[in-house]
């Protein structure tokens, strides 16, 4: 059985099957709504359903409350419908057609880049090429049937190699196996790409990326692809860490910097270490934002990290006059530690 979804304000309508989420529906018919983790715990989905009645499932009751859920607010990454439906939420307005699909792919190479940092890159067959826009990430096939999201870190000129940074999750089923028992030239099942976290290039305002921990993946994939393009809007990309090995790819960074006169580089150190010896900034990467910045009105701000550091800084952005519209995010979730 499908229902017939119709949207607000653009009128267009697409069917979802009744087994599908409504974002799932959306994507195979090549509708663009915002959405993020898909595991609802970001909120990028949050929308109104005006007319007919949605199941909603396995969301985190930080993300919306019960009173919105009783005044018709849903998350439509977590929401499938169980009648017609009408609902109001804002498309997103991408210019291409690129639609998930799934593939084989070969680990060419594992490198740790820190104690808890790992560097995969992924080989396509070489009939294939993937389409995505710098940004997005991919999803991992398990065979128990489960999936595990991680951002592309490439740009997308780079397609046929893609890059993935995988953080150490102690418990976490997938990346201590990736850690401790995965060999290089074995075969794994992706589906990819999704994500509406990308780089709005009809902008001139300048860019600030704030990017914590592993978040720093898909920002790498924005500014590459914006190099190469010979884009020349001004780029501040803060990074915040705990430690000094925790800057992964500082020198990379340094580099685009010293290359570029349009990049400036701020990395920040919440816990930093006596041998860290380090003269730089130090506190909560946002709050560093906030310091440097009286005004909000001519950026656009990209933040990428674990869900609640994402949550603390729109909420500090917004209260700072940043526009709602001008706060792009994407939340790392990372699914419950297997038990021992």
């Amino acid at each position: 059985m499908s229902y017939t979804i119709k949207l607000l304000p653009s009128g267009h309508v697409f069917q979802a099957k009744g087994s599908q989420t409504i974002v799932e529906a959306a994507i195979d018919e090549g509708i663009h709504l915002p959405y993020g983790c898909r595991n609802g715990a970001c909120g990028a989905c949050k929308g109104k359903v005006v007319e007919g009645k949605v199941h909603l499932e396995d969301y985190q009751s930080s993300v919306i409350s019960e009173d919105e859920i009783k005044n018709g607010m849903t998350l439509f990454c977590r929401a499938i419908a169980l009648e017609n439906l009408t609902i109001e939420i804002k498309e997103l307005a991408i210019n291409n057609n690129i639609r998930p699909k799934i593939f084989p792919v070969r680990v060419e190479s594992l490198e740790a880049l820190t104690h808890d940092v790992m560097l995969m890159k992924l080989k396509l067959p070489s009939t294939d090429k993937l389409q995505f826009v710098a940004g997005q990430y991919l999803e991992f096939l398990l065979k128990d049937g489960k999936r595990r999201a991680f951002s592309i870190a490439s740009p997308s000129h780079e397609s046929s190699l893609l890059e993935i940074h995988l953080r150490l999750i102690p418990g976490g089923e997938f990346t201590e196996y990736v850690f401790k028992e995965m060999k290089e030239k074995s075969i794994l099942r992706v589906e990819g790409p999704f994500g509406n976290f990308y780089l709005r290039e009809h902008s001139e305002k300048t860019i600030i990326f704030v990017a914590g921990g592993t978040g720093f993946a898909p920002i790498k994939g924005m500014i590459e692809e914006s190099i190469q393009k010979g884009m020349q809007r001004p780029i501040k990309l803060y990074r915040g860490a705990r430690v000094l090995e925790d800057l992964y790819m500082d020198s990379l960074c340094k580099k685009w910097a010293n290359e570029f006169s349009h990049i400036e580089y701020i990395p920040v150190l919440s816990e930093s270490l006596e041998e860290d010896a380090w003269h730089g900034r130090n506190g909560l990467v946002h709050e560093a934002v906030l310091k440097d910045f009286v005004n909000f009105n001519d950026y656009q701000l990209y933040c990428c990290g674990a869900p609640q550091m994402v949550e603390v800084a729109h909420k500090a952005f917004i209260k700072a006059g940043l526009p709602e519209d001008e706060f792009y995010s994407d939340a790392f979730t990372f699914a419950a530690p297997v038990k021992k």
